[in-house]
């Protein structure tokens, strides 16, 4: 899998003059999602036990948009917190906290509740996604933290071995890349993201499975079934499915299987109206969490 990512990432660049453009916008998205996929799977311990090794085989940032290290450190925080979806802990949320809604006007509350639907997540998901970890960055300088610096820098140095094989080798433009590698990618990125979780008065009930073909499977490297992925988080993404047939009687005990049908059913169900409220609903546990947070919402 990681041959056929940066060998199909390379040709796909190499010939991209030869190729029409829906299907340039097709691979690049495609490649561009499934290498931050691997990116997720090293952040968890694969493919070997090596945390440096690892991080050498996903670091390229073949998307543009975040350092590694970044990645790996909120993921990682992601994963610790019972409290899933908070906007105060979870640095994977969608959700705005109750008494930021309140003080919102009525456009901004017209933007969230649109970016909480699945055309808006695809559409606009990369830029606000960006937006905000700049804005914390930003925010984290100006608080005197300066941990991520060196991540930056070797992001920096990341982005223009990318763009140096793009435009001076490849020959392709870099706003053509940007259009059909990186937003793109990052945008099926979003797909998967898009309805993993969500609030529930029972922990086991924030997370759930998106029932998806094998293409789609292999796509996200099985993180669909997301539910058994924070179950079990250092399974490798190759053994999840017979592990989630094993699972899935004791899972739905336990209440913690919420299943969608593919993610035709979402876009079916949610391309233009919102999966739900933007609002976190959960006042009471994402109060005690907010009481107990360092800084501002993730």
């Amino acid at each position: 899998m990681i041959v056929a990512i940066y060998v199909g990432w390379g040709l796909v660049t190499w010939y991209h003059a030869s190729l029409p453009g829906w299907v340039l916008f097709a691979l690049g998205a495609w490649i561009t999602c499934w290498h931050g996929s691997l990116q997720h799977e090293t952040i968890h311990g694969h493919p070997t036990r090596s945390a440096t090794l690892n991080m050498a085989v996903a670091w390229l940032p073949v998307g543009l948009w975040l350092p590694y290290q970044l990645y790996r450190d909120s993921h990682t925080r992601h994963h610790q917190f019972e409290e899933l979806t908070c906007p105060y802990h979870d640095p994977e949320s969608f959700y705005i906290a109750a008494e930021d809604w309140a003080a919102m006007g009525s456009v901004r509350r017209a933007f969230w509740t649109a970016y909480n639907t699945l055309a808006g997540r695809l559409l606009l998901g990369p830029a606000v996604a960006e937006i905000k970890l700049l804005k914390a960055e930003i925010a984290r300088v100006r608080r005197g933290d300066y941990r991520y610096i060196g991540a930056w820098l070797a992001h920096a140095v990341g982005v223009t071995v990318v763009l140096y094989w793009v435009v001076a080798v490849c020959g392709m433009n870099a706003l053509v890349y940007m259009l059909c590698f990186a937003y793109p990618g990052m945008s099926l990125t979003m797909l998967r993201s898009f309805a993993e979780h969500q609030p529930d008065e029972d922990a086991g009930g924030r997370t759930v499975v998106v029932d998806a073909s094998p293409l789609m499977g292999l796509l996200f490297l099985n993180n669909n079934l997301h539910v058994l992925h924070h179950d079990r988080p250092g399974t490798p993404w190759y053994d999840l499915p017979d592990a989630f047939r094993a699972s899935r009687a004791r899972l739905q005990a336990d209440g913690a299987v919420w299943i969608y049908r593919g993610y035709a059913e979402q876009f079916r169900r949610f391309l233009l109206t919102p999966k739900d409220s933007p609002v976190h609903p959960l006042a009471s546990p994402c109060a005690v969490a907010a009481r107990s947070a360092d800084g501002a919402p993730a």
